[in-house]
């Protein structure tokens, strides 16, 4: 399974970087990826979980709401 470099902060819209080292196993559902947001420094520690296994997860809600702050960080790098 693959865990992103990146996630956008839901806080400000920036990009948060993964902190968090790859598992020699790789990642399973429930280990713990922590993240740093590059603007307001906030720190995001998230748990894998099944939705993150699949394709599901591109019809929910937090799909949603990422995809809307991903196209607002893009429109603002644009800018």
């Amino acid at each position: 399974m693959e865990v992103p470099d990146q996630i956008v902060c839901v806080d400000c819209g920036q990009s948060a970087h993964r902190l968090t080292y790859p598992p020699e196993e790789g990642w399973e559902i429930g280990d713990y990826v922590a993240y740093r947001c590059s603007g307001c420094n906030d720190r995001w520690d998230l748990v894998v979980c099944e939705e993150d296994a699949g394709e599901a997860s591109t019809n929910s809600f937090a799909a949603e709401a990422r995809a809307i702050l991903e196209s607002r960080r893009d429109a603002q790098s644009e800018s």
